[in-house]
């Protein structure tokens, strides 16, 4: 298909998280993806926040990983995922955005990765949550799920 497509922060953390509930979910769909052409990417955001879950602990919701099993983690995704890294412009676009879309709290990350993607020319988000990337389909930014691909 060779889509462009943008790997949300919550779909890496599933693939790197084997005993996640949607792991092998995960897991099959990008391999389907990049089987089919499409080209999966990363950005500095979303490895970011993999690294504060990934090194969060346990028992606040993360996987209590010491910082070198993240830093192997965060490699093993270099290796899998292309990057793209930050650049001008993306700031103003992820400005538009949230007053475009009047995104407020949490949600304005996930208008940065939107911009970063818009930026680059990505076509669409894999994400685990589609509603969370819903308002930004009139900018030709698509959700995908791991279950439609």
């Amino acid at each position: 298909m060779n889509r462009r497509v943008l790997a949300d922060t919550n779909i890496v953390l599933r693939y790197i998280q084997a005993s996640s509930p949607q792991h092998l979910e995960v897991e099959k769909a990008i391999d389907r993806m990049i089987a089919s052409g499409d080209v999966l990417f990363v950005t500095p955001q979303i490895l970011r926040e993999f690294w504060a879950v990934a090194t969060r602990p346990m028992d606040k919701n993360g996987f209590g990983f010491a910082p070198s099993q993240a830093f192997e983690s965060l490699k093993l995704l270099r290796l899998e995922f292309s990057f793209l890294d930050d650049k001008e412009g993306i700031f103003d676009q992820w400005l538009d955005l949230v007053t475009t879309h009047e995104v407020k709290g949490v949600k304005v990350h996930d208008a940065n990765h939107a911009a970063t993607a818009l930026h680059h020319g990505l076509t669409h988000v894999l994400t685990l949550n589609p509603s969370d990337f819903q308002r930004y389909s009139g900018s030709n930014l698509q959700p995908l799920t791991p279950g439609e691909v």
